[in-house]
């Protein structure tokens, strides 16, 4: 019978693939020398009053993984809400995604009015606040705890009296802007074990702007744009959610895309 089983199956050149784009289970009935990519679910982005984007989802690859015969569960991590609109609401941590022993994180929640961004594969934006003083910090990536980089921080809010800004959700590729730059989502990160060309995941959600206009969409990579309400993150690529803009107060967050796991063999 078929050696492997579970997701959808494809071929390209010299490469047999299995992607899953929802959680399932992964079979092999032999040994099995492969390439894995596993992109966790974005974080969503912040609600209104100045709400930032939402960070990548964790962002991992193992190449010549060796798996033995055997059936492996695949989880693959739903994007977080985005803040609901009406109050000042954050957005929520992306689920993370898992095959075997690779784990990547869900990516941190986008800040609200006030509020820092969450931690995560990668770091949610900080929310900005409209009367002066401190900036809110952005949520932290797993730069620092993962070799390779899993993901990077997001942007800092900006305040300043009559309208702050919210930064942007940190990406696979880098760190998300500080308000005002405008607050781009960081960039992505390319990867070709589906195709054999590469796609671009993992990128975060973009800072939403207030009175002056400031509202920023995402980089490459799947992540939200900054509108009314926030755009979600794309489905299968873990980009962070767009923040909700400050155009009136209803509007909420967009939603972090969801994550994706792909693991790629040579067909002898």
């Amino acid at each position: 019978g078929t050696p492997v089983s579970g997701g959808t199956h494809t071929t390209y050149s010299k490469y047999g693939v299995k992607s899953f784009t929802s959680s399932g289970t992964f079979t092999t009935k032999v040994p099995l020398k492969c390439d894995i990519l596993v992109v966790a679910g974005g974080g969503g982005g912040g609600a209104r009053w100045h709400g930032a984007g939402g960070g990548a989802g964790g962002f991992r690859t193992s190449a010549s993984h060796i798996l033995a015969p055997g059936s492996y569960t695949v989880i693959v991590g739903a994007g977080g809400a985005g803040g609901a609109g009406g109050a000042n609401n954050n957005g929520v941590k992306g689920s993370n995604s898992v095959m075997d022993t690779i784990t990547s994180t869900g990516g941190g929640y986008g800040g609200t009015y006030g509020y820092a961004g969450g931690t995560g594969g990668s770091g949610g934006g900080g929310g900005g606040h409209h009367n002066g003083g401190s900036t809110f910090a952005a949520g932290a990536g797993n730069e620092g705890s993962r070799s390779p980089v899993e993901g990077y921080a997001g942007g800092a809010g900006h305040t300043y009296s009559g309208g702050g800004c919210g930064g942007g959700g940190g990406g696979a590729g880098g760190a998300g802007y500080a308000a005002g730059a405008p607050a781009h989502g960081g960039d992505g990160a390319n990867n070709d074990y589906r195709t054999g060309s590469n796609v671009r995941y993992a990128g975060g959600g973009g800072g939403a702007g207030t009175y002056h206009g400031h509202s920023a969409g995402s980089t490459q990579g799947g992540g939200g744009a900054a509108a009314d309400p926030g755009t979600a993150g794309t489905a299968n690529t873990g980009g962070g959610g767009g923040a909700g803009d400050h155009a009136t107060n209803t509007n909420g967050g967009g939603a972090g895309g969801s994550g994706i796991v792909v693991v790629r063999w040579e067909i002898l």
